[in-house]
């Protein structure tokens, strides 16, 4: 009896777990459950749950095989689909691979098509890049401003594959091109605004000539091309160009003038400003003074001291020489008007003074006379020959103080050699400029007063001359008149 209930409740057991696999594996089933008390309610209760369970697997089976055949359509129709869009691959390949033909074929009919109208638009292309940069830089711009625009989207537009030129914007291109050589050959006046050095714009009427130069009032104008505007020059190039500008910009219509063109649009104007002058090559009056760089006028010029000393020195002795050639020629003026009335000297000129000696000594004997007159002389020497000597020596000394200052200059370009080695020549062009300025100053300084001395020497001997002759002449005279012989 308890083996039997051992079974019984193995069996149970075993039928329980087999049932909750089912129903883990399979749709849950409503089941009703009914409580065993004995062995035989349990053995009924299993062989109730047996046939019900049996029905179920039944019906599973049977809705499994309904479910396979429609699995079985949808794995048919899905084979169906698979064909078709394998037909449609391969026609659709057919079709990419027929176009690839034709549309090599349409580019081999392109390229036989175009020829050398590939090479003209590639020139077209290029011309009108480079008709723009030209347009930029060109002071004709100033007067037709924003001239290189649709060049630049010409450009642009050809550099594309795909696109090409039309005949209309060739044709404008080519009336581009020539309206600008046109212009090059033209004078124009306009007005436009300038940019003033202190930053003011002004509107002016300026001149252009041609695709070279832009003049104003106040001589060249200097055209921008990063800002695009027209800006005054630092200062004019010298008299010999700024006033052919002068006289073009004050002419009038079909009158002929004589014009310094700039052939490199502007490049030759802006080296020509950067030459020194001849004030900052000598320096300016007093310079150092304002500058506080030194304390001696012109020292501000390339000469620096050495000039400043040498125009100094030129200076005074040209003022020496002027005033003693005045004098001199005063003098000398007088002398003549006494020499044409010797019988009624006058104090205000030396020969009066010696002829008034001979007056005052007419009774002493010829000896006493020829001495009286020649103290007379001598008294009358220094005023005429005063700072003439001074003079001979500025002469002398200025070529070799400008020597001095070439040496000072060499030493200055050594002393920069060393420092600086020979790879900058601006680094030695400060000291050669002092050599080479200083020479000529010297020689500037030694000429004028050379032949300054000389004129005034002479006139100085010239006039002593006459009072020496006029002494003689009176002593022979007074001689003769009395008898005596002169010892």
């Amino acid at each position: 009896m308890k083996n039997v209930f051992r079974l019984g409740i193995a069996a149970a057991l075993t039928f329980a777990i087999s049932a909750s696999a089912e129903e883990a594996a399979a749709p849950a089933v409503d089941l009703e459950v009914v409580p065993a008390n004995t062995l035989d309610e349990l053995l009924q209760n299993v062989e109730d749950r047996r046939v019900v369970e049996s029905q179920e697997h039944v019906r599973r089976e049977a809705e499994f095989r309904a479910n396979r055949a429609d699995q079985q359509n949808m794995l048919d129709e899905a084979k169906d689909e698979r064909t078709r869009e394998e037909r449609r691959s391969e026609r659709l390949e057919t079709n990419f691979e027929e176009n690839e033909i034709r549309i090599g074929n349409l580019q081999e009919q392109l390229d036989k098509r175009l020829g050398s109208l590939r090479e003209l638009f590639g020139v077209l292309q290029q011309v009108a890049g480079d008709t723009r940069g030209l347009f930029e830089a060109s002071l004709i711009s100033v007067e037709y401003p924003n001239r290189g625009e649709w060049l630049g989207q010409l450009a642009a537009k050809m550099g594309k594959s795909t696109q090409l030129a039309s005949i209309d914007e060739m044709e404008e291109l080519w009336e581009t091109l020539q309206r600008e050589i046109n212009e090059s050959g033209k004078i124009s006046r306009f007005t436009t605004t300038v940019n003033m050095l202190d930053g003011e714009q002004v509107e002016t009427e300026v001149v252009r000539v041609g695709s070279f130069a832009i003049i104003g009032d106040l001589g060249y104008i200097n055209y921008d091309v990063d800002v695009g505007a027209l800006v005054e020059l630092g200062r004019q190039p010298e008299a010999q160009f700024a006033n052919t500008a002068e006289n073009l910009y004050n002419a009038g219509s079909g009158e002929l003038i004589p014009f310094a063109v700039d052939p490199t649009r502007g490049s030759l104007i802006a080296l020509l400003i950067q030459k020194a002058t001849l004030a900052e090559m000598v320096g300016t009056p007093f310079g150092g003074f304002a500058t506080g760089a030194c304390y001696l006028p012109f020292c501000d010029g390339q000469g620096a001291y050495p000039g400043s000393v040498i125009i100094m020195v030129g200076i005074i002795g040209v003022l020496l020489a002027v005033e003693r050639l005045i004098t001199l020629t005063i003098v000398g003026g007088k002398v003549n008007s006494q020499r044409k009335q010797p019988g009624s000297p006058t104090e205000d000129n030396p020969l009066g003074r010696v002829l008034k000696v001979y007056d005052d000594n007419k009774d002493v004997d010829v000896d006493t006379l020829d001495l009286k007159l020649g103290e007379a002389i001598l008294t009358e020497t220094p005023a005429l020959t005063r700072n003439i000597t001074i003079i001979q020596v500025i002469s002398v000394v200025a070529p070799l103080m400008g020597l001095l200052g070439t040496v000072i200059g060499m030493i200055e370009t050594f002393q920069s050699i060393t420092l600086f080695g020979t790879g900058d020549p601006k680094t030695m062009a400060s000291g050669i400029s002092t050599a080479l300025m200083t020479t000529v100053l010297g020689l500037c300084v030694a000429i004028p007063t050379v032949l300054l001395h000389a004129v005034v020497n002479t006139r100085s001997k010239s006039i002593i001359h006459v009072l020496e002759e006029q002494s003689q002449g009176i002593v022979a005279q007074h001689a003769e008149d009395s008898g005596q012989p002169v010892g």
